[in-house]
């Protein structure tokens, strides 16, 4: 597996997993963005978002927005359950969040004016509502916005160990199609400014879900793949390269310069010996090894967050948190999974559910245990919601922009909140209506980042940060 920067191919790579990394996203060992600092500076509620992205769209009538006394095709198969909030129901298919809904909150009232994936995918994750100018749905392009990862990533200094500040795991999102999804890139901001992707899962057009346990097909039927694994990135030095030998400066620097012919966007020596040192510690750095290794996690751990592609992905972001990443997007399901034109009430409660359910749900207990959920905000969304009415044919919901459900947990959110309303069919906004840009705005002012900041373009042109307010809980 490796830690994948789209802007460059396997060709650049010395070595898979090792010292190819040594060139790969050198803007995010840069300071802070330039900012007016005259504005309003928030307060760090976090130090750390996961942002959890539900690619297909979850359905708010099956989850967290259920319209029990609804006609029978727009409330579906699914009971409500009590939750240990007084007046607050969910779906009786998330037992082990409705145990803990006094440790987060959900927004009702979130929607944009797409039904399309493509354009649903970059509002959400550029957490912007209007598509960026000669938008394409078919692929991404370098006049696209820029993801809320790139702009944390290139907003946010880092930590420890010389990691990114952001990250995407367990692999980029892409259609079966093999159609790159739009919206998870540097966009305006430049391909340098891509967020790193930690591709533990391997992109496989025919599955579909948390393998191995709940791996899925849409067509019922076919067989599962027996050979999908999820591995943590390999960090090795390359062969017959000791650590005392990546001490010897002349046989360091050969390697790196034979590299740095290969690196088009590398603009001088002198840059590029800048960042090689910080990257040679992601080598050498055994902490930073363990922190994508989740398979030596001991077992009642791994067991406590599921042993599968989901519960992996949130159990690598815990890892993360520690390790000092800012931001951690973690895509559960490949393949667009909750897009549940048909079979939606089988898939949700046989494979979709379970996992999510119970990765989520150790998740905040885990960070809670360890002191670090105050400091971890949790967003969790997908590009859209689900039809009010249920498709008889199928049957199962069919995309729904209009409104979704948003979760969120820790870094300053409040526990048992409900944020807004959808009407009586859950179709439309009903109170406190809420965008893209407010959710990120959210994101950005939990950690920190001023509200007049900026990024710039590679022609040193400034372009806004927020777009929006961050969302109030009462």
């Amino acid at each position: 597996m490796t830690m994948n920067h789209p802007q460059f191919g396997r060709r650049t790579i010395i070595q898979a997993g090792s010292v190819g990394l040594l060139g790969l996203g050198s803007n995010h060992l840069s300071a802070l963005r330039a900012a007016d600092t005259t504005g309003t500076i928030p307060h760090n509620s976090a130090k750390t978002v996961i942002f959890v992205f539900l690619s297909g769209g979850l359905t708010q009538h099956d989850s967290f927005d259920m319209k029990p006394d609804a006609a029978s095709d727009i409330r579906g198969e699914f009971n409500p359950i009590s939750t240990v909030t007084p007046g607050f129901q969910i779906c009786e298919h998330l037992p082990k969040l409705a145990a803990i809904s006094d440790k987060w909150s959900v927004i009702r009232s979130l929607g944009t004016p797409y039904n399309g994936h493509s354009e649903g995918h970059m509002s959400l994750m550029s957490g912007r509502t209007p598509l960026p100018p000669g938008f394409n749905g078919s692929k991404p392009q370098d006049t696209d916005w820029p993801s809320i990862a790139s702009v944390i990533g290139d907003a946010m200094p880092p930590r420890n160990n010389n990691l990114p500040p952001a990250v995407v795991l367990p692999e980029r999102l892409i259609h079966r199609t093999g159609r790159i999804i739009p919206g998870q890139f540097g966009g305006q901001m430049g391909h340098r400014r891509d967020p790193w992707f930690i591709e533990a899962s391997p992109f496989n057009a025919k599955s579909y879900g948390a393998y191995p346990d709940y791996e899925f097909h849409f067509v019922r039927g076919r067989e599962k793949n027996p050979n999908l694994k999820f591995e943590a990135p390999n960090l090795s030095l390359p062969e017959g390269l000791s650590k005392e030998r990546l001490a010897d400066r002349s046989i360091l620097r050969t390697l790196l310069d034979d590299q740095r012919k290969q690196l088009e966007d590398v603009a001088s020596v002198s840059a590029f010996d800048k960042e090689r040192e910080a990257a040679i510690s992601l080598l050498t750095e055994p902490t930073v090894q363990k922190a994508f290794d989740v398979h030596s996690v001991d077992d009642e751990t791994q067991l406590r967050y599921g042993k599968n592609a989901f519960g992996w992905s949130l159990l690598m972001a815990r890892q993360l948190v520690e390790a000092g990443v800012n931001l951690i997007q973690v895509n559960l399901g490949n393949n667009e999974s909750w897009d549940t034109h048909d079979n939606n009430f089988p898939l949700l409660k046989d494979c979709l559910f379970p996992p999510t359910d119970q990765g989520l749900a150790a998740l905040i207990t885990d960070l809670d245990e360890r002191g670090l959920l105050d400091e971890t905000l949790i967003v969790m969304c997908g590009e859209m919601g689900r039809t009010p009415k249920i498709n008889s044919k199928l049957p199962g919901r069919d995309h729904w922009g209009a409104v979704q459900s948003v979760f969120m947990a820790g870094g300053g959110v409040p526990g048992g909140c409900v944020v807004g309303s959808s009407d009586k069919d859950g179709a439309y906004p009903a109170s406190d209506p809420q965008r893209p840009e407010n959710m990120a705005a959210t994101i950005y002012s939990a950690l920190g980042i001023p509200d007049t900041a900026v990024w710039h373009d590679e022609f040193e042109r400034p372009y806004h940060i927020y777009h929006g307010k961050p969302i109030a809980f009462s």
